[in-house]
């Protein structure tokens, strides 16, 4: 598809065009409707940038393959929706007043389909998924499952998996881990909807979350009744005097990396968040998103080790394995366990049995061990590859954190801001990345005088691919 002749060479925006190629592949009674609303969605992305030129519509249409009245009529429709402007015989071009909308990153995929580079966090790499492994536990289970565990489960989990997941968590993370207490669910988002209604009946109708931290957290409690109030972060953690002064009682935190600055919260202000629980008699809910992958020494243990009566515990194997198990774990409180299960019985009655016990083997036989060395081998060669491109392509960057998890934090020197324009330009080349302002509940007040700070994720990502990833995102912003 050539680029629109206005536009000279190859710049950045002449990529936005394969943005449209399926909207004109929709039916024919809503091909229109489909280019107007991928046109519209360019806009809004940042993909074509205000002062674009667009391409005219005998073009357009040509180089789309479809009428010229369908083009019109959309440059028609988006010109009276103010985003786009044109003048008799000087063209179309996209509005100069729209601003691309900087979604938070709740709301995007954690993957960037037809992106040239994704650097979007959140991914693990699902080539590494142990398929030969995971097919003998099948087959082992299979052959030997007794019958009666396939009638309706214990709605805390098998206790096999439940015994095998409190000698795992025990050794690797320092958890007291109690099978008793330990609740098999589908992921960490059904532990925090579980967490959400038990703190409801209890009267808590808001939690503390970490501010920047994961935009997730806020829609589950909220679909609980339970209202997110964002409270900042210093150099250690969870800072302590906004927590006090917000009045709750419970707090989501993620203190062996925290999402996503990567910071690891400090040995004092993880005695003082417990000293807080214990004053108000609440509860903090750790979420160890990442914690088996640390680089540069042994992992923190949990935060859950110092005091089990007053931290809710919770994990999956969402970035050790792959996502589309929906399996993880939630170890609470003894005084919180009865209403938890209730819970967990009432929504689903139990996960599913055959998942449960092949987990359990995978775990007996050292299977989920080997997969966490293997991936701790692959993520650290990356993230090494990504510093190491980001030093060479961008010097004077800055990447922050602890050597840890899936994603680090890289600040660029000024001159590559303002922020809303090298989002623009590296997004119309087709490098998928997100803004650590993305992240946060703070409003933006002048988002053109900030310096550009990345969360860069890299687990999903080849080394080479990651190099010229990096590469084509200086190129774009002018590096």
């Amino acid at each position: 598809m050539r680029p629109p002749q206005s536009d000279p060479g190859d710049g950045p925006h002449s990529a936005a065009w394969e943005l449209l190629l399926p909207a004109v592949s929709a039916p024919a009674r809503t091909r229109g409707r489909a280019l107007q609303a991928a046109l519209r969605d360019a806009v809004r992305s940042g993909r074509l940038a205000p002062g674009t030129r667009l391409p005219s519509s005998r073009d357009l249409a040509a180089d789309l393959g479809v009428s010229r009245g369908l083009v019109t009529e959309a440059y028609e429709q988006l010109t009276a929706e103010g985003y786009l402007r044109s003048g008799r015989g000087a063209g179309t071009w996209v509005g100069d007043a729209v601003r691309a909308a900087r979604p938070r990153a709740g709301d995007l995929a954690p993957r960037t389909p037809g992106s040239r580079a994704d650097f979007v966090p959140g991914t693990p790499d699902l080539a590494l998924f142990p398929r030969s492994a995971w097919a003998a536990a099948q087959r082992g289970v299979l052959a030997g499952l007794p019958h009666r565990d396939l009638g309706y489960p214990d709605p805390r989990g098998l206790p096999r998996l439940r015994t095998a997941l409190a000698e795992l968590l025990a050794r690797r993370r320092g958890v007291v881990a109690d099978p008793e207490r330990i609740v098999v669910v589908s992921g960490v988002a059904q532990a925090t909807t579980l967490l959400g209604y038990a703190l409801h009946a209890r009267g808590m109708r808001s939690i503390a979350v970490e501010d920047p931290g994961s935009p997730q957290h806020d829609t589950l409690y909220a679909s609980a009744g339970v209202t997110a109030v964002p409270v900042p972060l210093d150099g250690e953690g969870v800072a302590p005097q906004p927590l006090r002064a917000s009045g709750v009682r419970a707090v989501v935190t993620t203190p062996a990396h925290q999402f996503p600055t990567g910071i690891a919260y400090s040995a004092r202000r993880r005695a003082a968040l417990l000293d807080w629980a214990r004053e108000v008699d609440g509860l903090v809910v750790e979420d160890d998103y990442d914690g088996d992958f640390r680089y540069d020494r042994a992992p923190v243990g949990a935060l859950q080790g110092l005091d089990p009566d007053h931290v809710a515990y919770t994990g999956s194997v969402s970035k050790s394995l792959a996502p589309g198990l929906r399996l993880g774990w939630l170890l609470v409180p003894a005084s919180w366990a009865e209403d938890v299960v209730e819970r967990k019985r009432t929504m689903d009655l139990g996960h599913p049995t055959l998942d449960q016990a092949l987990f359990a083997r995978f775990l007996e036989r050292g299977d989920y061990d080997r997969q966490l060395r293997r991936c701790q081998r692959a993520y650290r060669e990356r993230r090494d590859a990504l510093v190491a491109a980001l030093h060479e392509h961008f010097p004077g960057s800055a990447v922050s954190g602890i050597a840890a998890g899936l994603h680090v934090i890289a600040t660029l020197p000024p001159r590559h801001g303002p922020e809303e324009r090298f989002l623009a330009r590296v997004t119309a080349a087709g490098v998928a990345v997100r803004p650590l302002s993305a992240y946060t509940h703070r409003p933006d007040e002048d988002p053109g005088a900030k310096e550009v700070r990345l969360v860069l994720g890299y687990a999903h990502v080849p080394p080479a691919r990651i190099a010229e990833g990096v590469r084509l995102m200086a190129r774009a912003a002018g590096g």
